[in-house]
């Protein structure tokens, strides 16, 4: 959905409903759940606040079974005109809280797809308690149990071995 910023009235727009904007997303496997957002003008700024929930099928980091995740992200971004120099232009600290739109031309589904995006975990799990994969036969362990012996030997740690037990003798000795 894009809002020519020169034709927002005094008092906003609101935008509701996942109606509003049919299909924010690429993979239409990605769902818009609900929406609600505030759009105002301050001076040649666009604010936009509110709230997007979405649907996104992700894989687990651990068992890699895939399973439905659901995001809600609250907003409240600024935007500023595109600054229309070519040369190199520098940036403040407040300028890196500032996104631009250009051509007096807000796009809504950008600005969707990337607050859905961001609220995406860095490593997603199916549940907490996910047991994972095994690492030598491979099996998911949350479906059956897994009774292969697994051994975590690092041959980097190999002559650290037994210190534990070397040093607590010592110890016992004084």
């Amino acid at each position: 959905m894009k809002i020519k910023v020169s034709e927002i009235p005094d008092e906003g727009v609101r935008v509701e409903g996942r109606e509003a904007i049919p299909s924010p997303f690429a993979d239409p496997a990605w769902t818009l759940d609900d929406l609600s957002l505030f759009v105002e003008k301050e001076g040649a700024d666009v604010l936009v606040e509110g709230f997007v929930e979405a649907g996104v099928p992700l894989t687990c980091g651990r068992c890699l079974e895939s399973f439905p995740f659901k995001v809600r992200s609250d907003l409240a971004v600024r935007y500023a005109p595109k600054p229309v120099r070519k040369d190199e232009v520098e940036l403040t600290t407040d300028d890196l809280e500032v996104d631009f739109y250009d051509q007096n031309c807000l796009d809504l589904s950008v600005l969707i797809r990337a607050e859905t995006l961001l609220a995406l975990p860095m490593k997603p799990l199916c549940r907490e308690e996910c047991r994972g994969i095994c690492p030598h036969c491979g099996g998911n362990r949350n479906l059956s149990p897994c009774h292969c012996e697994v051994k975590m030997a690092d041959l980097r740690l190999e002559p650290l071995r037994g210190l534990a037990e070397k040093l607590h003798a010592r110890s016992r000795e004084h």
